[in-house]
């Protein structure tokens, strides 16, 4: 008699950790509203959109890596240096090739990145870790010796004018802005190629279980490069949209992207042991990230606090994510 109800309370239990990330957004959404109006305004919903640029395109290159089951800490590098490399061939090659030798920069360092993953024998996510946290000290330094440490402007520095970089940076077309445009068209974009293709569900097998995979025919090795490819690419528009927003670049402006586009995907639901995950979660995960940030400001809560908070749900994610496994 008792048997039915418990089944009741765990089907309760399972739902409210498989959505809880929507739960915990509605709740900041409204307690924030609530203790500050300003939450609201037309000027605060524009700044979230423009938020919601540099991180999500990263955190959607990094859902694919982690998806196959693998991990990316080589990011905060790969921004360092497309953003620089980018804002240096400005005034070489103009505005548009520059952006595209960006874009063609970044994924060559994610193809790098996979090939020497396989090169190495890296096929676990623990030694991935390492070897892409070496790539990304690589990376950064190039950065560092391309501008000699110095910070580029391109508001003031650059002789050619710059309409691209100035619409991502403020344009709007209707209610929302050029950058979430950009957004919304690359997250369709990956959303059909994961869902509806061949080479998208082979990541998710590769994710899943990586012998099964090579057993059933799959190519993990050339999987694995190509997420990794992927991921450098969506991490080059990512660059490029944030030296659109914060105008001065300094060789470091990478810093923390890792961090936070790893904790985005996690708390979105995809698993960290791969096989498990979607872009759309991966939304859900950057839109509570970006709305917890934008709330404490609001809120006045200091810096060292809010990484506190950061670090707090992170840890509560990779918990959440491990009773998820646990339970198969």
């Amino acid at each position: 008699m008792t048997k039915q109800p418990r089944m009741g309370r765990q089907a309760a239990v399972d739902f409210l950790m498989e959505y809880l990330v929507l739960f915990v957004i509605v709740a900041l959404v409204i307690v924030t509203a609530i203790v500050e109006p300003r939450f609201l305004s037309a000027q605060n919903f524009t700044n979230l959109m423009r938020q919601f640029g540099p991180l999500s395109f990263v955190a959607l290159g990094m859902t694919f890596i982690i998806v196959g089951g693998f991990i990316d800490l080589s990011v905060p590098g790969m921004i360092s240096i497309v953003a620089m490399v980018t804002l240096s061939l400005v005034d070489v090659i103009g505005e548009l090739p520059a952006m595209f030798a960006g874009l063609v920069l970044g994924a060559a360092l994610g193809f790098v990145n996979g090939t020497t993953l396989m090169l190495a024998g890296a096929n676990t996510q623990a030694k991935a870790l390492f070897i892409t946290f070496g790539m990304s000290q690589i990376y950064r330094s190039l950065a560092l010796h391309l501008t000699g440490g110095f910070p580029m402007n391109w508001g003031t520095l650059f002789e050619h004018p710059m309409p691209v970089t100035r619409a991502l940076s403020s344009g709007m077309w209707g209610p929302l802005s050029i950058s979430f445009w950009v957004f919304l068209f690359f997250l369709l974009v990956l959303y059909i190629f994961q869902s509806k293709t061949a080479l998208g569900r082979a990541i998710t097998y590769t994710g899943g279980n990586l012998t099964a995979a090579e057993l059933g025919g799959i190519p993990t090795k050339r999987v694995v490069v190509f997420i990794y490819t992927l991921c450098g690419f969506m991490v080059a528009v990512g660059a490029i949209v944030l030296f659109s927003r914060v105008s001065v670049t300094v060789p470091t402006v990478g810093t923390f992207f890792e961090r936070d586009a790893i904790m985005a995907v996690v708390v979105g639901g995809t698993s960290l042991t791969g096989g498990r995950g979607n872009v759309l979660r991966t939304v859900m995960g950057v839109s509570l990230v970006i709305l917890m940030s934008n709330c404490m400001n609001l809120l006045g809560v200091q810096t060292h606090a809010q990484e506190v908070v950061r670090g707090a749900i992170l840890v509560l994610a990779i918990w959440l994510d491990h009773r998820r496994h646990a339970r198969g």
